[in-house]
This record gives structure tokens, C-alpha cells and sequence, in this order.
């Protein structure tokens, strides 16, 4: 109890307590634009969504917008003139949570597209384009779902964004890496200095983040289903292990922090309010019967990485049963998801890499012990429970690696020859490592050896699928250069996936 209070004490002094009722400014008058960090929605189910902003005038210092709550006016309307107004209040921007907005609204009719937009004091923010989920029962034509991650600031520009915000899509997921707490060696641009490891440095990193044009486009065109991976903390995290071992006290305390700005600038559900250093992501959504997004935290719960991280050959500790990657309780959800019947599609949104991909060409093995290959008790848990329960149509969607891969996940990743019990749609990154390549030369090595990957290219860009009760279809759309916000965007590539098979074919 002790520890706990004096824990509790330290999240008080860096301004992570609980929920404060400050006081609500009786009228805040626009001495500059407070929508600088452009406005999002997130979550949707099929009566309502999230919808975010945050006021901040002054975004790389703090905001901007001293120490009292504001009132927030908000309105949902039937078409993007905003003429047909269904929906409106007044909500409070505290100054606490670093005066962001979180809006939940219920009660809308299903499977529809709304438009929203903000307003405080004499300022009024651009309009949003959201929509609500299908209903429960039902079975829609198509979803078309864009899936993109790794958007390093100082890489490049993201001309990525501008393309997936023309896509016409239902749902954005974005896998992680929404920030970089490190620097770019060979920057395009520039974020503030140093890494962040306070709130207020936090909240900085993401402003510079979120003050981009074509973020924003991206944000205010669909909504967002988000869950983060390393670098919203700390690169290669692993439950309260930082990437340098700092003492575990500290890195609570960074944790939290990081939490805290994360929610902050997210469109996410209350259920995502920290509580200092713990934040509740993992969750799922439906699409009416056609599919079920089981969105996962393969971070905030995971054992550390076996065998001193990075790529290697495996140690005594790698295979032991008792690693985790999810978490017991995690683990336990997703299995009881995946079972549970009402949908064609079943799909996990997560950060890591599923499918076995040994990286080292000479003899031996060498593995990525920050994705699944690192966690293999872990996996076969996962694959086992598939396979056993006749799981059909698992498709994963994964980030974190900066290059795009298509492949089928074994039951076993010793005998891929086995029968294969998912298929894994791997996305590049938005800008992360700069321009990148066509293709890495160690993944071109193996090739031969690994009949169950089925593509790879190292460019930049992101995925666009088209899903129906049929079949999966996955366009890999890649920019030549991050160098320009101008760059155009290609198809480099499109794989189907027909309903009843695991298999990814060329489309």
C-alpha cells in the first residue's frame, strides 16, 4: 500500500492524477486557430463513434490554452454541407487531459456515413467524415478497409496519407508506431529534440505529429481503429522492460506518461483512460456478420524478449511455455473471440509479424525475437487454437517491419509444410526508414526456403483491402519516394484470399 501511494504521489507531481472538475472558463475567446491538431473520429459501432480534437493554439509548447476546462460544442450531421444537423451538444475540453476531447455518441442509425465538426469560442473547426457499423445481424455487400503504420516524422513526408485519404474507405487501422520516440539519422524534416519520457514532452512529440496536412486528410476521411506498438514509448519495449533496462520505477513513470498523451490524441473509448502506467486497448469491432476486428496490445503485457532481443539464433529461454506475447488475460479474450461464431472474417489487428521468416541465409536459424518468431510457445498457442477449434477465414494484419509481405501462417513453424490456419497481410510503412527499396536482400535469400511467404517488397505506402462474404482481396499501394508530399502512388501488387481457404493467391 505503501509503494502504491508513493507511486501515486510521483504520477500527482508529473500531472497524471486522476480526472480533476476544474474550472470551465466562462467563455474562451479565439485569440488563435485552438484546431492546429486537426479533428478525428475512431471506434465506431453501429448507433455512434468517437469523435476527437484537441485545443491547442500553441501546439509545440503545451497548447496553448492555460489552466482552465473549456466548453466544446460539437454537431453531427446527415451530409457534408452540415445543413442537416442530427446531432449536437456541449462537452468539456479539460485542461487536465491536455484539453483533448473525447465525444462518444450513441443513438445514430447504422451503417451510414455522418459528418462532424467543432466549435469553441468564436473558431470553428473542419468538417469529418464517420460512419457507423452495420448491425449485428446483417450481412454487408463489402468492406473496404485501408491498413497502414510506422509514420517516422523526420523519415519523410507523407505522401502515403494523402493517397489512403482518396480511398473511399470504411475503416482506417492503424497498427502502430503512430510516433517516434527516437531520432532519424538522415532527417527529411524535423521533430523536437531529444527522447520524450514526460508528459509534456509527450504531448509535444504528438502535436509536431498531428500538426501534418495530410495526417490530418487521412484522420477527417474515415474513421480510425488504432492500436500502438513500440515507439509510442520506448523502441522494443517489453512490458515494464525499457530498451536499455532502465530501473523499473522510472519506466512506470515514463509509461504512464506516454499512456496518458497517447489516449490523449487518439479517438478512442473511455474504457482507454490510463490509470498511470495500465490503459485497457485491446477490444474488437464488427462489421455486421461479414467481419469481426479483433484489435490487440502485443506491448503493454508481453514477456521480454528472449536471447538479448534484436535478431538471433535461439537461446534456452526462447521456447519456454510460460513467454507471453499478449498476456494471460489477453490471450484468453481473443481465444474466446475467435470461437465465438457471427462472422465470415475473423481478423486480428496487431504489430508483429505472425508467420515464421528465418532471416539468416547461411546454416542455422535466426529469428526476430521482438515479432511471434521470438514468442513461439506464444504462437502455437495461438495457431493450435485455430486449427483445434476450426477457426475459419483468420486474417492477419500486421505492421512494425517497414516493408510489405503476403504469406500463410503454419500450424507449426517447425513443419511449414503443415497445414496453414491463417493468412498474414503485412504492411510497409508510411515513411519509417526512409525511401526504402523494392526489396530486403536477406528476405530474397530465403525465399526459396520459405514456400509459405508469398510476396515482399521494402517500398512505402500501405494496404487497401476489399473484403466480402466471398473472398479477401489486399492492393499493396507503394509511393517511389517519401522525399516529396507530392509522390503519386502505384498498385505493386494484389492478392486474394478466397472464403473456406487459407491460401493467398495472385489476384
Amino acid at each position: 500500500m505503501q509503494d502504491r501511494r508513493r507511486f501515486m504521489q510521483q504520477l500527482s507531481a508529473l500531472g497524471l492524477g486522476a480526472i480533476a472538475t476544474g474550472r470551465i472558463a466562462p467563455r474562451w475567446r479565439t485569440m488563435a486557430d485552438p484546431f492546429t491538431l486537426g479533428i478525428a473520429s475512431g471506434d465506431p459501432w453501429p448507433d455512434g463513434f468517437v469523435l476527437w480534437t484537441r485545443l491547442a493554439p500553441d501546439p509545440l509548447n503545451g497548447g496553448g490554452m492555460g489552466t482552465d476546462d473549456v466548453a466544446v460544442r460539437w454537431e453531427v450531421a446527415a451530409d457534408d454541407q452540415m445543413r442537416r444537423i442530427v446531432r449536437s451538444g456541449t462537452t468539456v475540453a479539460p485542461a487536465e487531459f491536455a484539453h483533448a476531447v473525447h465525444v462518444t455518441l450513441r443513438g445514430l442509425a447504422p451503417d451510414r456515413w455522418y459528418w462532424y465538426r467543432f466549435h469553441v469560442g468564436d473558431a470553428t473547426s473542419a468538417v469529418g467524415r464517420t460512419r457507423t457499423m452495420p448491425l449485428a445481424g446483417t450481412m454487408p455487400n463489402r468492406m473496404r478497409l485501408v491498413v497502414a503504420s510506422c509514420q517516422h516524422y523526420e523519415a519523410g513526408f507523407y505522401a502515403a496519407h494523402a493517397h489512403l485519404a482518396r480511398e473511399d474507405a470504411d475503416l482506417c487501422a492503424f497498427l502502430g508506431d503512430y510516433i517516434y520516440e527516437s531520432h532519424f539519422a538522415r532527417p527529411v524534416r524535423s521533430h523536437e529534440a531529444g527522447e520524450p519520457t514526460t508528459l509534456d514532452a509527450y504531448r509535444n512529440r504528438y502535436a509536431r505529429y498531428k500538426t501534418d496536412p495530410q495526417l490530418q486528410d487521412a484522420h477527417a476521411a474515415m474513421p480510425w481503429v488504432v492500436t500502438w506498438d513500440d515507439h509510442e514509448v520506448d523502441n522494443n519495449y517489453a512490458g515494464l522492460v525499457s530498451e536499455r533496462e532502465d530501473p523499473e520505477a522510472a519506466f512506470r513513470l515514463r509509461r504512464a506518461a506516454a499512456y496518458r498523451a497517447y489516449y490523449e490524441h487518439m479517438p478512442l473509448r473511455r474504457t482507454s483512460i490510463p490509470a498511470g502506467p495500465d490503459m485497457l486497448l485491446y477490444r474488437s469491432l464488427a462489421f455486421g456478420r461479414l467481419a469481426r476486428l479483433h484489435v490487440l496490445d502485443g506491448r503493454q503485457y508481453r514477456s521480454d524478449q528472449s536471447c538479448g532481443d534484436r535478431p538471433k539464433p535461439p537461446c534456452e529461454a526462447w521456447d519456454r511455455e510460460d513467454r507471453t506475447m499478449l498476456g494471460t488475460t489477453q490471450e484468453r479474450w481473443l481465444g474466446q473471440g475467435l470461437v465465438r461464431p457471427g462472422a465470415t472474417w475473423q481478423v486480428l489487428a496487431q504489430q508483429v509479424m505472425l508467420m515464421p521468416l528465418d532471416l539468416d541465409a547461411g546454416p542455422g536459424e535466426r529469428y526476430n525475437m521482438d515479432s511471434w518468431s521470438g514468442y513461439p510457445a506464444a504462437r502455437r498457442r495461438l495457431t493450435s487454437l485455430v486449427a483445434e477449434r476450426r477457426v475459419p477465414n483468420v486474417v492477419t494484419l500486421t505492421g512494425d517491419v517497414h516493408a510489405n509481405y503476403a504469406g500463410e501462417v503454419p500450424l507449426d513453424a517447425r513443419r511449414p509444410e503443415d497445414t496453414k490456419v491463417a493468412v498474414e497481410y503485412v504492411g510497409t510503412s508510411i515513411s519509417s526508414e526512409g525511401d526504402g527499396m523494392d526489396a530486403f536482400p536477406q528476405v530474397q535469400a530465403v525465399r526459396g526456403s520459405t514456400p509459405w511467404l508469398k510476396f515482399h517488397n521494402a517500398r512505402r505506402g500501405y494496404i487497401r483491402c476489399d473484403v466480402t462474404a466471398a473472398g479477401w482481396r489486399s492492393d499493396y499501394r507503394i509511393v517511389p519516394s517519401i522525399q516529396s508530399a507530392a509522390a503519386p502512388v502505384t498498385t505493386v501488387a494484389s492478392f486474394v484470399t478466397p472464403a473456406g481457404r487459407s491460401v493467398i493467391e495472385p489476384a
